[in-house]
């Protein structure tokens, strides 16, 4: 999972849970790595051990907030020797070094334990800091009350002394454990990201949590009232844990963070594994972050957020192939004609020619239970992505429409001939304005997809495990599971170049 991530003299830095000694969980420490771009990565020593009586059982998640005058302080939760999570500072030894190398834990550690009425092990994942009219800092942590999720808010001037707010930031009964905390506004109108602390007429806020039961990421968009610190969502019915995910797919633990560099809020995200444990001790590694994505208001809808792959990634684009208007027609699949299909990024728009006046479409039919093989007058179409020559292994990428809402969903019940894998089928509505086409796009990373739905309302991320789409037999073709409709798709795909991942060149400096 993603911790503290933040831009520093020239490096993006991201710390992650991690453990040195084996792919599997334990011994939880504090991973280190420095990107120029966010898509290159550099791997450097480890920022912290669990060696201190208050994390000695696991350094887990924070987050870093950036003080006046550049300084960096990074609040963590430690499990301690007892077992209960506390919160702890940390700030590097030397803020000239652009790597950050040396992080000190703060010798009055912990600064925040569990407070009364909160369980040991419930009370995690502190957010940025942000701070206030009446100059003090804010800072939220997850908890839940019996089946209550919720968010406690702390006052601070220095970090270090804190005082916890006689309100909950906000909480919502049914939901569980929060944990994983991410609040920050969005610019109503604007095209770029905001810093944590800015509020305003012009400002919604966006409240997330990784929800420990589901293990889902949610969030709702609402209002900051900073006079008592409450948070009150636009609309109750879509509340933080029972309204819109970040992602649809196998995401979670999810942390943002605002890029001064480029204006733009940036938001990582955890893809973890769904096979047994000796297949990830065989290679070595175990989960992954998706590619960053920039975080904006959907000014168009009014009621969701927009995510999309950071700019960045298309510095990997290499050749390119265009297909304009093909049409495939019902029960059709078409092959696209590139020359590999493991590492993609494919645009696609989808134009309806309706083939019967009189058909009749269904209502709320979700992405169908039988996946993407299940036929209905108005879809399933879209894309097979990592499939094999025979389609004996495919992930469908696909809309499907009722007459009432448009699903963007993805099937991987056949994604894989692997038996010990987890093979789902994900997806949620997506809004269409009128004026609108459908529209998707696709990156595809050998066994990653990560698929948005008109330009990031609606994104699900694909972990599968193919066994025969694999290199240079991997293929990317078009379908057509509807009855009653033609369907004309125009694409754009860049082949992309490998993205490098290595440890720091120490011995040919910085």
């Amino acid at each position: 999972m993603v911790a503290g991530p933040l831009f520093h003299m020239g490096w993006y830095h991201l710390f992650y849970q991690y453990n040195p000694d084996s792919a599997v969980w334990g011994n939880i420490t504090w991973g280190h790595a420095v990107s120029r771009d966010m898509i290159h990565w550099l791997y450097l020593p480890i920022a912290m051990l669990p060696n201190k009586w208050y994390d000695i059982s696991g350094v887990w998640t924070g987050s870093a907030t950036i003080l006046p005058g550049g300084k960096i302080i990074m609040l963590y939760t430690g499990d301690t020797n007892q077992y209960v999570q506390v919160q702890n500072l940390a700030y590097p030894a030397n803020l000239s070094d652009p790597l950050l190398l040396d992080w000190v834990k703060y010798a009055g550690n912990p600064i925040l334990v569990p407070p009364s009425g909160i369980g040991s092990k419930d009370f995690r994942d502190p957010t940025t800091g942000w701070v206030g009219p009446d100059g003090k800092w804010r800072v939220a942590i997850g908890s839940k009350k019996g089946k209550t999720g919720l968010s406690i808010v702390y006052t601070t001037i220095d970090f270090i002394n804190f005082e916890q707010n006689d309100h909950y930031l906000h909480a919502v009964p049914g939901t569980g454990m929060w944990e994983c905390l991410d609040f920050y506004p969005v610019s109503i109108n604007g095209s770029k990201g905001l810093d944590t602390s800015v509020n305003g007429p012009q400002v919604k806020h966006v409240l997330k949590a990784s929800l420990d039961d589901a293990r889902v990421d949610s969030y709702a968009i609402g209002t900051y009232f900073v006079e008592n610190d409450t948070w009150v969502p636009d609309n109750p019915l879509k509340d933080v844990g029972i309204g819109l995910l970040l992602d649809y797919g196998r995401y979670y633990a999810s942390k943002s963070f605002y890029d001064r560099e480029k204006e733009r809020r940036i938001l990582w995200g955890w893809v973890n594994e769904t096979d047994i444990e000796s297949d990830d001790l065989r290679k070595g590694w175990a989960s992954l972050q998706t590619i960053p994505r920039t975080v904006l208001f959907d000014n168009k809808t009014g009621t969701n957020l927009l995510l999309w792959p950071v700019e960045e990634v298309e510095s990997l684009r290499l050749s390119s192939d265009e297909f304009e208007g093909v049409v495939v027609k019902p029960g059709s699949v078409v092959p696209l004609n590139i020359s590999l299909a493991t590492q993609l990024d494919i645009f696609a728009e989808f134009e309806i020619e309706w083939l019967n006046s009189e058909s009749i479409g269904e209502n709320n039919i979700g992405c169908g239970r039988g996946g993407a093989a299940e036929r209905s007058a108005f879809g399933p179409f879209g894309l097979l992505a990592i499939a094999d020559d025979s389609l004996s292994e495919q992930t469908p990428v696909y809309f499907r429409l009722s007459n009432t809402t448009t699903f963007f969903c993805v099937d991987e019940t056949r994604s894989s001939k692997a038996s010990d894998v987890a093979k789902p089928i994900y997806g949620s509505k997506v809004p269409i304005l009128s004026d609108e086409k459908l529209s998707m796009r696709v990156l595809v990373d050998h066994s990653i997809i990560e698929s948005f739905a008109q330009g990031g309302r609606t994104v699900i991320t694909s972990r599968v495990y193919p066994t025969e789409a694999i290199y240079g037999a991997a293929r990317l073709f078009v379908f057509n599971n509807a009855t009653d409709i033609n369907i004309k798709i125009s694409l754009k795909i860049w082949q992309l170049n490998s993205a490098f991942i290595r440890p720091f060149p120490f011995d040919q400096g910085q």
